[in-house]
């Protein structure tokens, strides 16, 4: 059996699920990885077949996504060729992770595409909603990948077709401790934004994870690191608590590490308000930015001992296996 398996890489998360579901794959048939997207930090140790321009996110530098740099670094005329060039006809099975040219190469030639994400998670309409919807960004996110069969990830199984998330190897090997400092990853701020707010609670060392830097510097009691997935994992893993985005993995694993976990999420990023309604309906704190409003609630989360707990089983195989015999 020959399987694509097409991944999204704006961002991290879709690529650090890969690395546990791509093996399985390879257990049950000829896989080629096709990679599309711009923003990952994360290199497949897989051979990739297809990589991709795509259509990628950029993140800003003030706590959002822009929405400009977004639109002009995406031309329709390369996103639709790339489209027609792919021959998704070749394979007995593709299955997608919220990665758009494979979607609609096989939506365009009525071929189906059998759609693994977390996107299709959040949006099921049994997941929690934020109060307001962004009916553009909804609009967007379920268009941007279309798929004939859906299954998804969410932070809870919220019916059976929604499963927990995928807990990677090297997250599940590590053994949790505390070391007194605090994780952060908001990669939609830049170094300037982050040491400015971050300094004023000047009693906590403060671990920084930035894409907008490529040398190690530290600024009162702030220490900016360039993104490196092993020393951001064992950052957390030694972290009393982790200060992120509202985003999917990060968040997930925090919390199956048993840290007290604070999202932001990003502006212009409808994914990150589901996920932030979800995080919120669990009982984790949710801010809307870094602004001095919310200095008081990044001090009660800092006081707190609350974390969230949670339970994902390894299951991958299991749900992986299931989806392809069902399927093949």
């Amino acid at each position: 059996m020959k399987i694509l398996y097409a991944v999204q890489g704006t961002g991290n998360g879709h690529l650090s699920r890969a690395l546990d579901i791509v093996p399985v794959l390879q257990g049950l048939g000829e896989v080629d990885i096709l990679v599309s997207g711009i923003q990952a930090d994360i290199v497949l140790p897989f051979p990739v077949k297809y990589r991709l321009h795509g259509l990628s996110f950029i993140f800003g530098k003030s706590g959002g996504v822009d929405l400009w740099r977004t639109f002009m670094s995406s031309t329709v005329r390369k996103f639709i060729q790339e489209i027609k060039d792919l021959p998704v006809e070749n394979y007995d099975l593709v299955i997608n992770d919220f990665e758009p040219i494979s979607a609609w190469a096989c939506q365009t030639r009525d071929i189906p595409c059998i759609g693994l994400s977390h996107q299709i998670g959040a949006l099921d309409p049994a997941s929690p909603k934020p109060d307001e919807t962004d009916m553009l960004g909804k609009f967007i996110m379920k268009n941007y990948a279309p798929s004939s069969i859906s299954y998804g990830f969410h932070f809870k199984s919220y019916n059976k077709h929604i499963f927990t998330p995928v807990i990677r190897q090297s997250i599940r090997a590590l053994e949790p401790n505390d070391k007194g400092h605090y994780t952060v990853y908001l990669p939609s701020y830049d170094d300037a934004h982050l040491l400015k707010n971050l300094s004023k609670f000047s009693d906590i060392q403060w671990d920084v994870y930035s894409k907008h830097n490529k040398k190690k510097f530290t600024v009162k009691n702030v220490t900016i690191n360039p993104i490196q997935s092993d020393t951001f994992v064992q950052s957390m893993a030694n972290a009393s608590g982790v200060l992120c985005g509202a985003g999917f993995e990060t968040p997930a694993e925090a919390l199956f590490l048993g840290k007290k976990l604070l999202v932001i999420p990003m502006k212009n990023q409808y994914e990150q308000h589901l996920n932030a309604a979800a995080l919120e309906q669990m009982g984790v704190p949710v801010i809307n930015s870094l602004k001095k409003k919310y200095d008081f609630a990044i001090e009660a989360w800092l006081n707190s001992k609350n974390r969230v707990p949670v339970d994902y089983p390894d299951i991958t195989k299991e749900i992986i296996t299931n989806i392809v015999e069902k399927h093949k």
